[in-house]
Parts: C-alpha cells; sequence; structure tokens
C-alpha cells in the first residue's frame, strides 16, 4: 500500500491561484453547447467530471477546440439540438454532467444510453426522471429503478403544467431542469417539493443562464418560472472562477496554522456559495481579509467550536469539519444531508476518519458532531 507521510509544520504562509471552479465549468460547457454561436471559455478546470462532459459534448456532435495548451476551450454551439440521434455515454462518477445531460437529451427528440461508474449506478437519480416524465418525457431504468443507468428515448415534452421536483435530495436536479427546459420553447414552471438544499448551486446555475441570454422568474425558491420564447445566446466569453470549495482548505490552513494563506480566484464578486465558508471561520475565532477576487485567513489565537446550518456551504463544510479538530467545545454542523449522496457517503466516511485521529464524533441523519481529542 502506498503511503504519504506529512510532518508537522509550526507555519503555513503563502498565496495559491485556485484551479476553476468545478460546478461553473460543466454548466458553462452544456450552456455554450445548446446556445447559439460560438463560445470561448476561459480558464476551465482539468478534472474527471470536466472529462466526462467534454467527451460526451463531442459525442453528441460538439465541435470543441483546446487553444494550444491552455485551459482555454472554443465551444462551437449547436442551437439547442445536438447534431447525434444516438449515442451511448459513459459518465463515470460526474454528477455534474450526468445530470443535466439527462435533462438536456431527454428533449433531443433521439435515443441515449448514459451510464456510469458502479458508485454513479448507487446516486439517486429518480426524482429527476420522474419530473422529466411527468412532462411526457421517455426515460426507462436499465437496472434498478430509480439510479443510473438510463434509456432516454424520442418524446414530445411539453410543460402544459407545473413540473413539480423533490429538493431535498440534490440541488442537480432542479439545475438539470432549469437548463434544460428552456429547450421547450414555451413556458416552463418548476415547483419544488419540501425545502430546497444547496441553494448557492442554484444561484450559480441562474446566473450563468442569463449569461447565455436566459431569464428565470423565481418565487423564493420554491416556484421557478421560464419565460417561452428564449434561446441561449453565447456571450462570447466566459472565465471560469476558481473553485470556491477548494479555497476552503488554504484558508483553513492559514486560520490553524498561523498565515497569511490567500487564494486568488475567489473573492467578493464570485458567483459561489461556498465563498461565505471564510464567514464561519471568522466566527471560529480566524481574521479574515477580502477583495474582489482573493480572500485572505490568518490565525487569531485558538479556534473555537460553532453550531452551524450549512445549507449555504455543502461542500464547504467538510473542511469545517477537519478545523473542528482544533477548535475548543463541540462543533456541530447540520443540514448536510446531502453529502451522504454525493460520489461517496460523505458523512459516514468524515465521521470514521475523524475518529481515526483521535476525535470524538457524533454522526446523525443530516449532521455532525466533532469534539478535538483532549491532549
Amino acid at each position: 500500500m502506498e503511503q504519504l507521510h506529512l510532518n508537522p509544520c509550526t507555519r503555513l504562509a503563502g498565496s495559491i491561484k485556485l484551479p476553476g471552479s468545478k460546478s461553473i465549468s460543466n454548466r458553462t460547457l452544456l450552456l455554450a453547447a445548446l446556445s447559439g454561436g460560438s463560445t470561448l471559455v476561459r480558464d476551465l478546470l482539468d478534472s474527471d467530471d470536466i472529462r466526462h462532459m467534454l467527451s460526451a459534448l463531442k459525442l453528441l456532435g460538439v465541435k470543441i477546440e483546446q487553444q494550444g495548451d491552455s485551459r482555454d476551450f472554443r465551444v462551437q454551439g449547436c442551437g439547442g439540438a445536438f447534431p447525434v440521434k444516438n449515442a451511448e455515454l459513459f459518465l463515470g462518477n460526474a454528477g455534474t454532467a450526468f445530470r443535466p445531460l439527462t435533462a438536456a437529451l431527454a428533449l433531443m427528440g433521439g435515443s441515449y444510453q448514459l451510464s456510469g461508474v458502479p458508485r454513479m449506478h448507487e446516486r439517486p437519480i429518480g426524482d429527476l426522471v420522474d419530473a422529466l416524465n411527468a412532462a411526457g418525457a421517455r426515460i426507462e431504468y436499465l437496472g434498478q429503478p430509480g439510479f443510473p443507468p438510463l434509456a432516454v428515448s424520442p418524446a414530445d415534452v411539453r410543460c402544459a403544467a407545473p413540473i413539480q421536483v423533490k429538493g431535498n435530495v440534490s440541488s442537480q436536479f432542479l439545475t438539470a431542469l432549469l437548463m434544460a427546459l428552456p429547450l421547450t420553447g414555451g413556458q416552463a414552471e418548476i415547483e419544488v417539493v419540501g425545502e430546497l438544499i444547496s441553494k448557492p448551486y442554484i444561484e450559480i446555475t441562474l446566473n450563468l443562464m442569463a449569461r447565455f441570454g436566459v431569464r428565470v422568474e423565481r418565487d423564493g425558491w420554491q416556484r421557478f418560472v421560464i419565460p417561452g420564447g428564449q434561446h441561449y445566446i453565447s456571450p462570447g466569453e466566459v472565465y471560469v472562477e476558481g473553485d470556491a470549495s477548494s479555497a476552503s482548505y488554504f484558508l483553513a490552513a492559514g486560520a490553524l496554522a498561523g498565515g497569511p494563506v490567500r487564494v486568488e480566484g475567489v473573492g467578493e464578486a464570485s458567483i459561489q456559495g461556498d465563498v461565505r465558508f471564510a464567514e464561519a471561520l471568522e466566527r471560529m475565532g480566524a481574521s479574515v481579509r477580502r477583495g474582489d477576487n482573493w480572500i485572505e485567513a490568518r490565525a487569531e489565537g485558538r479556534l473555537k467550536a460553532i453550531d452551524l446550518d450549512c445549507n449555504h456551504i455543502p461542500d464547504a463544510a467538510m473542511t469545517l469539519a477537519v478545523a473542528a479538530l482544533a477548535a475548543e467545545g463541540t462543533t456541530t454542523l447540520r443540514n448536510i444531508a446531502s453529502w451522504r449522496v454525493k460520489e461517496t457517503d460523505r458523512l459516514s466516511a468524515m465521521a470514521t476518519e475523524l475518529r481515526k485521529v483521535g476525535a470524538t464524533v457524533e454522526e446523525g441523519p443530516d449532521y455532525i458532531r466533532v469534539t478535538r481529542r483532549r491532549r
């Protein structure tokens, strides 16, 4: 077994340029592919999720060219209709590709199969499939009902009545519907059943849709209306922000090991909810400074425990669980049920690993409590 030995460090300081945001990268790629015109996507993330989306879009007939050795890609939009009408897509464990592509392909009038790695076939997709089929789509399960792999057949999808989708499993289901339904050409209304989790990711979706020319009206977080007659139009160029979830690791390091540590690529102008991780660090006692495109954290004495609803920072909240190892008291992180349906059961995995380093951990269905080891 390979081992990685980490020696203790007494102080950590410096700056780092963040890789691109996964959420923004894959949303932008799909919107660019569906739009009219050519889009230059700059600073695209290099990761498995993005590689699977790029591969799938190319198989669907979308022309995509990397600009030299850079992370800039030119996407030639297909005007709302993928040229290829019969394809088998392997999407690995990329939820940010699988869910939105399922919805878009349901409206393409073609025959498609979507599959992934074994873990992807354990991740729920039934709420999205139910919502699409209720609007006239023809999506069938090729394995266990409610889970991938899927077969999509030609169908006439219409939005005569509001489409209902549950909001308490994954915000990616709502994102998928929002991004796909403008392709019908008519007005579409979506009703969210129950509490919507991970709201900041919906804000990312709405922001990017607006950049590509599609406006969505919403009543709180329960009702979304997409007026008819709208089409995706390329904005010409889109810059992918640095990944705010990744920023949390380095900001926490600054708060734990002296600092200052500065991350570049996200800041007060970011459209990502996970930038609010810095607010949680401040509550724990760290010193934080911000600019439009940077955030900096440093230690101000020992951290203190907090009790936090993490609906607004579901991914970055995992870093708070680790920071709790250095905090006085018991840290409680709530509203994190979505951790359980990711590429692994993140909640269970986090509890297991924290116990290995001596923490006392209480794991609930949608919360975790962490108390540091007493020396």
